[in-house]
């Protein structure tokens, strides 16, 4: 085991990250003042998101314990659940009205990056073997298709829009100037999934690392959807249960790609073997 995967600092900011986004969540659900300024649509997507970060901090917290005592695997976990974090209240600081949580978005925003990228390199020397054959293909189209999938349903909105200069209805029904949705998923997250999933695919060892945590992000951004949808729909919104069964398809898929494609064998902190399973091509 690494004695670097010992230092406690990630386990304390995660216990701090942790407290952080239970209150916060808690109070979005149980105190109406929160989001008292937002529209009905974007109400229940914030709230759908503290369930979701519910889930979040059972992930963060069990992960970060799990790396703690010397698991690689739980360290990529525990990584794909902050950048979910750092998405989650990238959305909560820049597109909610100003509140009493403002500072906690941003506070969780900033402990959530700053530990994922000080910990990247230690995370990249760990040993996590990646099962060839089926299961690592399996894991790689997973993140292709995802990746390919909601780009495709986000464009099939955002274009027909701006040709005809009319906001799609979904930004209209948030109250929002943009979608930040749009704007990460796009931007970063989307282009991400596709460039790992093809990474993986050929086996580099940049798509080998990044296809466990940006699975685990896929699963809790699924998770976050499927509990806004599901709210949604018990308020009486038409047409909310097909996009719920694909949500939750893509969820399950993500959460069976991750499982069945590391190797909980070689799973203990220390450096990277460059055998068939991790090496670049």
């Amino acid at each position: 085991m690494s004695t670097a995967s010992r230092s406690p600092l990630p386990l304390v900011t995660s216990l701090v990250i942790c407290v952080l986004v239970l209150g916060a969540s808690l109070a979005g659900l149980l105190i109406p003042e929160i989001y008292a300024r937002e529209t009905a649509n974007w109400v229940t997507q914030a709230r759908g998101q503290d369930l979701g970060n519910l889930v979040a901090v059972v992930f963060l917290l069990v992960s970060a314990v799990l790396r703690f005592r010397g698991s690689a695997i739980a360290g990529r976990v525990w990584l794909g659940t902050l950048l979910y974090l750092v998405y989650a209240y990238v959305v909560y600081a820049m597109a909610v009205h100003f509140n009493r949580l403002f500072l906690v978005y941003v506070a969780v925003l900033g402990l959530s990056a700053y530990a994922a990228m000080l910990t990247i390199g230690r995370l990249r020397s760990e040993s996590v073997a990646v099962r060839p054959g089926a299961p690592r293909r399996v894991a790689a189209l997973t993140l292709l298709v995802t990746g390919v999938l909601f780009a495709l349903l986000w464009l099939t909105e955002i274009v027909p829009a701006m040709v005809s200069g009319v906001p799609p209805r979904s930004l209209t029904d948030a109250g929002l100037v943009a979608n930040p949705i749009h704007v990460l998923d796009l931007a970063l997250v989307l282009p991400a999934f596709v460039a790992t999933g093809v990474a993986a695919l050929r086996g580099r060892r940049a798509g080998l690392f990044w296809g466990a945590p940006w699975l685990t992000f896929s699963v809790l951004m699924g998770a976050s959807i499927v509990c806004a949808m599901g709210l949604a729909a018990a308020s009486g919104t038409p047409d909310t249960v097909p996009p719920l069964v694909l949500v939750s398809l893509v969820t399950v898929a993500s959460g069976l790609a991750l499982w069945f494609s590391l190797d909980t064998r070689a799973s203990r902190g220390g450096r990277e073997p460059h055998g068939p399973s991790v090496a670049a091509s």
